[in-house]
């Protein structure tokens, strides 16, 4: 236990000895956490609407008001508003409505009349969401109006539960973290398992009375505190920024975290074994590491989207697991009734990949 906590040791001496380095350690990952805490919106706002009031009624103008106080669309200002379906075309709007001229004859005569909507179908899922807003206003206008009579059979009453707020930030800050604390301490470890070779260093460890598991262990456990200060640098400044509170046991973020990082700096580990330089360490734990971390882990896109196969990858990327922690800890606060598996599950990913390097490490070493 001496020699594995001497090789932490001298391992943090290294890592504090590169100011460099250390900096971009801790300032990498919360530049991270801002440019996705504020950049990344799920919820679809300020959509470009141009409209044409063939019929210009009292009738009319409410309707568009209607659609506007949704606060969900913005009026485009175009020079050439005689043309809705030319704004599409040309991106100005992202959705058109015409209204026709006996719109409010029609109405108060009690016959159907027709209103346009045209909407850009580029984007699938912003289509639909101005498709489903559009008919929610429409039937709230005639409800409000008194065109059709309200049905009270049955009345819902709903309440968000968790978020009441809508928050976005509240379920994209808690998902961050999974994939900065995937990324960041694991391309330290590899960084600084590949300098080794660079250097020539590693043909004394091979030479030496020094096992495999013991410099293995030294460095995960240097890589390991380094990560649990970036944790604490990350999850400090979102606390004062984006207003997050811990909502339930904070024992199961704590032991959740611990764990997370030691499966991050094991995977860190294994690539920088079988990475040959430091630019093939970096790109290794980066497409192995942040592709799947961000992709594959229900980060933005919900898991039962993901597509076989990669459906079954996913089930092996610990960011996923993790995740679902961070979000209990931060919104649900189920505690360990509902996040036990998650601490096992990423524990027995990130001992077969400590397993798996040392593996590749003893191989290497010579016999004594």
């Amino acid at each position: 236990m001496r020699r594995i906590l001497a090789q932490a040791q001298k391992e943090l001496a290294q890592f504090s000895r590169d100011r460099l380095t250390v900096a971009l350690a801790f300032l990498l990952p919360l530049g991270m956490l801002l440019i996705y805490g504020y950049a990344i919106r799920l919820e679809t706002k300020n959509i470009p609407l141009v409209f044409k009031d063939f019929d210009n009624s009292f009738l009319s103008r409410t309707y568009i008001e209607r659609i506007f106080a949704t606060q969900q669309f913005i009026p485009v200002s175009a020079p050439d508003l005689g043309d809705p379906v030319g704004a599409i075309d040309r991106d100005l709007a992202k959705v058109a409505i015409i209204i026709p001229p006996d719109f409010s004859q029609k109405i108060k005569t009690g016959k159907t009349t027709e209103v346009q909507v045209l909407v850009d179908g580029t984007d699938v899922n912003n289509a639909r969401v101005i498709q489903n807003s559009i008919r929610a206003t429409t039937n709230f206008f005639l409800q409000s109006t008194g065109l059709i009579p309200e049905l009270n059979l049955i009345q819902t009453h709903t309440r968000l539960w968790f978020n009441p707020g809508r928050k976005e930030s509240l379920y994209i800050v808690p998902g961050i973290y999974g994939v900065i604390l995937w990324v960041f301490p694991s391309m330290l470890a590899s960084i600084a398992m590949v300098r080794e070779k660079e250097q020539g260093t590693i043909l004394q460890v091979y030479a030496s009375d020094l096992s495999s598991l013991e410099w293995l262990l030294g460095k995960e456990i240097a890589y390991v505190l380094v990560g649990i200060g970036e944790a604490a640098i990350v999850m400090g400044v979102s606390v004062f920024l984006f207003d997050l509170k811990l909502a339930g046991n904070s024992l199961t973020l704590l032991v959740g975290t611990a764990i997370f990082l030691m499966a991050s700096v094991a995977f860190g580990l294994l690539v920088g074994v079988r990475a040959s330089n430091q630019n093939a360490a970096v790109q290794g734990t980066a497409i192995g590491g942040f592709l799947t971390s961000f992709l594959l882990s229900g980060f933005i896109y919900p898991i039962a989207n993901i597509p076989f196969p990669l459906s079954l990858l996913s089930k092996i990327i610990p960011a996923r697991y993790y995740i679902i922690l961070t979000r209990d800890a931060f919104l649900r606060g189920t505690g360990w009734e509902g996040v036990w598996y998650v601490p096992i599950v990423i524990a027995a990913i990130g001992l077969l990949l400590f397993l798996i390097a040392n593996k590749a490490i003893k191989r290497m070493q010579l016999p004594d």
